[in-house]
């Protein structure tokens, strides 16, 4: 790429790569940070061939390949040259280096990065004043300018940094043909300063979407056929590796090939799971869900208008769906189970987000910012948010730097991307919704609120007895037992009821019997206590009350409810709570 030779038509680049081109010709940047999927293979057309390539060769040999100079740097493996012409003209600028500060840089180059960065920008200067055309890319870049505050940066960052944003603002690279390309796979990972200084953009590389998923599998299936017996094609593949690199997507049919295993969907899947765990650094675990919203006992309307939800997902109408859900209730009403059962239902993935929080600099905005490309990429996907309240936040930064204020605001944006509607759907579920922030809970991102209650009518706890049976395949041995059950339970939770059920299965299985009758459920009840936080729950059945955003969801004792009323009761508990 030069300022007076566009790439040939015949030779698209990829979107990110044009990004870069225009915003380049504008003459009013010279430097670059492409982050994201950096790691992974590039298409390179060259005519109406295409190559998958890394990024460094595409960089190196397709997008500067007209460039006069072209050089790389990262911290472990020092400068590099894309050929033997460019080094040896390195080498000579080096001699002229040595002999003006009495350096000895001809018998061996530095490697740490102010060192280097200096010898560049010498080396720079010269062949800029020679008009030559210069490409230098810096990978690692997290690793040479990293994220932290100035007070507690080192004095080698220090010189770093300021080197770098001396460059962004040099009018003389400015007006030659100059790029700089900084390379990182997390733009929360590198230095704040240098990612907002005006003559600095940032370059998304994202990961593959479907159609660019089907192009790569469908050629590299031309070079390596699958195995016989392979159950997917090129289509079902691609499909199935929804957030996957084409790297890995590669590994996977190699694999297959070399150990002439069959690609199967139940392997593509369980292999998928993995991958992504892996490619996460373990924030994100998929829910394994072998139940369906049928397993739900009672909780009927709350079941309907998950399953319209399902219904509408399965029939690809995403922009009729809500963009979350907040599901409460007080503990044992069976929030997480419901939210499974959904998972299971309409069939995408769903994936429990897990803790990625971080005591050290950086690293919790790095972490978030990989598991929400993550989840782009795998849509449409479902997200579930346990203890939500506590996980996500809110804008007090209070003794962070910041950090809790910068994480809160990255997730509220990409909850509220109205591009994502019904393709990443999210589950903030908690027992105190009236903790959540209003950012996250307001119409356009979790919008609409679930509430779940304890069984009120004998119905509602035989259905809650009988789907606690399916779930922990207890065998009950008559319509006796199950009349004993609703006569003595009271209002015990979901929760409670399992744990009865296991403790009759316990008295069952000790007496060699492999069913519950009525003297098994008689023990387990008669011996169970159930936690006793009457205050407790009352605060959190109320706030559920207040929060919902469906009267069809409320019990009568609560639809007629004065919420006045409500909202006087919840203070007075909170008020206890203190």
């Amino acid at each position: 790429m030069s300022s007076t030779t566009p790439p040939s038509p015949l030779e698209p680049l990829p979107a990110w790569a044009r990004r870069l081109s225009e915003k380049y010709y504008s003459r009013t940047l010279a430097m670059f940070v492409l982050h994201g999927n950096v790691h992974d293979l590039v298409p390179w057309r060259r005519g109406d061939r295409t190559e998958y390539v890394p990024l460094s060769r595409f960089l190196n040999e397709g997008l500067f390949g007209r460039r006069d100079l072209v050089l790389s740097y990262d911290r472990g493996g020092g400068i590099t040259f894309a050929n033997n012409d460019v080094q040896a003209d390195f080498q000579r600028a080096l001699v002229g280096y040595d002999s003006f500060h009495g350096t000895k840089y001809t018998q061996g180059l530095p490697r740490n990065p102010d060192a280097v960065l200096t010898l560049i920008e010498s080396y720079l200067r010269l062949r800029v004043m020679d008009h030559k055309k210069i490409a230098l890319m810096l990978d690692f870049a997290d690793s040479i300018v990293p994220a932290s505050d100035s007070a507690s940066m080192g004095s080698e960052d220090r010189n770093c940094l300021v080197m770098l944003k001396r460059w962004a603002q040099n009018q003389n690279f400015l007006k030659a043909d100059f790029t700089v390309c900084l390379i990182t796979e997390s733009l929360a990972a590198l230095n704040a300063g240098l990612v907002q200084n005006p003559g600095v953009s940032a370059i998304e590389i994202p990961l593959p979407d479907e159609a660019e998923r089907i192009e790569f599998v469908k050629w590299q299936m031309a070079a390596t056929p699958l195995p016989e017996g392979s159950e997917v094609t090129a289509e079902t593949l691609a499909k199935l590796g929804a957030g996957l690199k084409r790297v890995q997507l590669q590994n996977l049919i190699s694999h297959a090939c070399e150990n002439k295993q069959p690609l199967t969907v139940a392997f593509l899947t369980r292999l998928k799971k993995e991958l992504i765990e892996a490619e996460s650094g373990g924030l994100l675990e998929f829910v394994q869900s072998r139940f369906d919203l049928s397993m739900v006992a009672g909780l009927d309307q709350a079941k309907k208008k998950l399953q319209d939800a399902a219904a509408a997902l399965r029939a690809g109408r995403f922009d009729v769906l809500p963009m979350g859900y907040v599901i409460s209730g007080p503990v044992g009403t069976g929030k997480t189970f419901l939210t499974n059962c959904f998972a299971g239902e309409v069939g995408i993935p769903a994936v429990m987000l897990k803790n990625f929080r971080s005591m050290w600099q950086g690293v919790t905005e790095a972490n978030l910012e990989r598991v929400l490309t993550l989840l782009k990429a795998m849509s449409p996907i479902a997200v579930v948010v346990d203890e939500a309240d506590a996980q996500l936040g809110d804008r007090s930064s209070s003794g962070d730097s910041g950090v809790g204020n910068r994480v809160f605001a990255q997730i509220a944006q990409f909850m509220g991307n109205t591009e994502l509607r019904g393709k990443v759907i999210w589950f903030l579920l908690t027992c105190r919704p009236d903790l959540l922030p209003v950012d996250l809970k307001r119409q356009g991102r979790a919008e609409e609120h679930i509430a779940l209650f304890y069984p009120r009518t004998d119905g509602e706890r035989l259905a809650m007895l009988r789907a606690m049976q399916k779930k922990t395949g207890t065998r009950v041995a008559s319509e006796e037992a199950e009349q004993f059950f609703l006569a003595n339970a009271g209002r015990l939770s979901g929760a409670d009821t399992e744990a009865v059920l296991v403790r009759a299965r316990m008295k069952s299985a000790l007496e060699g019997d492999t069913t519950v009758d009525v003297d098994d459920l008689k023990a387990a009840i008669a011996d169970f206590i159930p936690p006793s936080y009457p205050d407790e729950i009352e605060l959190q059945n109320l706030v559920a009350v207040l929060e919902c955003t469906s009267r069809s969801l409320l019990p009568d004792e609560y639809r007629t409810m004065d919420r006045g009323e409500i909202q006087r009761r919840v203070a007075e508990l909170l008020a206890l709570a203190r």
